[in-house]
């Protein structure tokens, strides 16, 4: 019963990275949308992932539905907490999806739908990162009056950024993978140039956390926790270096897979600055859980679905693999 908990936390948390991944290439194509003016180069961006992009959004839908079955006093609690935040996030997916389906469609107002598309992505990237660094900061009160405003600090805001950023990284590492020529030459300069924004973001945010958050200054420089937790931030910068030395000698998906890697050593290192927390630093995930019941029920479920979503994901990739050439009607 005591593992228990544990064991639904740690599946969501895997939900998380496969969206964050997935999901967040395709939101770093519509990042790059307003960078790239050549028409035919923004047909291909949108026709890399014009056949997957909605599959990649199913896994959104599991964690919150996961975590609203497995840990509701996180829903009751947060929700009021990033009603704004997470209505802007939505609305921007809804306006993102229209123009994803239209933009083939109308060719007189094809403006209309880029600029719908650039501006749902970036929104979505940003309203991503102000609950990223509201949880980091850890400043939710256990009761929150609706509309609340702990989630805009300059902190959020910045990892907002910082967000937008990453996911523009990993738009442009899957862009050269799956492009050729002028385009793909294009996005081995922006991604070099957003590599090194990125890791002055991630300098900035892991200078930066300690000094709004004493739990994590407390997890992540005081021995002995500091000699064990070394080994990751090394290798986060082993990771950006061969990044940088992918991009240079200019392999195909190197980059992307690189990318990915920086986002979940990020993404441990957030993990292990809450944990054991699931509202920071107040909800331990134990006292969070709904009844033991309720959990194996839901182990029982995602014990089903998850297998046949992952089965479902990588057949998809695998269908679509391959350089993808311009194709002025698209295809979905």
């Amino acid at each position: 019963m005591f593992n228990l908990p544990f064991l639904c936390a740690a599946i969501i948390a895997f939900i998380i990275v496969m969206y964050v991944i997935l999901d967040g290439f395709d939101l770093g194509i519509g990042i790059l949308y307003p960078f790239v003016k050549n028409h035919q180069h923004r047909d291909i961006m949108m026709q890399t992932m014009s056949p997957i992009w909605d599959g990649n959004e199913t896994w959104m839908v599991l964690g919150a539905a996961s975590l609203y079955g497995t840990f509701p006093v996180v829903y009751s609690t947060m929700l009021p907490n990033l009603y704004l935040p997470i209505l802007v996030m939505l609305a921007a997916l809804i306006f993102r999806g229209v123009a994803l389906e239209f933009r083939f469609k109308s060719m007189q107002r094809r403006f209309v739908w880029d600029t719908a598309f650039a501006v749902g992505s970036i929104l979505v990237g940003f309203c991503q990162g102000l609950i990223l660094g509201t949880f980091v900061q850890g400043q939710a009160p256990l009761q929150a009056p609706l509309l609340g405003f702990i989630w805009l600090t300059p902190f959020t805001i910045f990892t907002g950024f910082a967000v937008i950023v990453g996911y523009a990284l990993l738009g442009a590492g899957w862009l050269i993978g799956r492009t050729e020529n002028d385009l793909q030459a294009t996005m081995y300069k922006v991604a070099k140039i957003l590599l090194i924004i990125l890791t002055i973001c991630l300098l900035i945010v892991s200078a930066w956390s300690p000094f709004i958050a004493h739990e994590v200054m407390e997890r992540w420089f005081k021995m002995p926790y500091l000699f064990y937790l070394a080994p990751l931030p090394i290798a986060t910068a082993i990771c950006i270096a061969a990044a940088f030395y992918s991009l240079y000698r200019r392999f195909h998906w190197w980059p992307f897979i690189l990318s990915i890697g920086v986002f979940i050593f990020s993404y441990i290192g957030f993990a292990i600055s809450i944990w054991p927390y699931l509202i920071p630093y107040k909800v331990t995930i134990w006292e969070a859980a709904a009844p033991h019941s309720t959990q194996v029920f839901y182990l029982v479920g995602v014990v089903i679905l998850l297998p046949v979503l992952l089965a479902y994901t990588a057949y998809s990739y695998y269908v679509f693999r391959g350089k993808v050439k311009h194709d002025p009607h698209g295809h979905y």
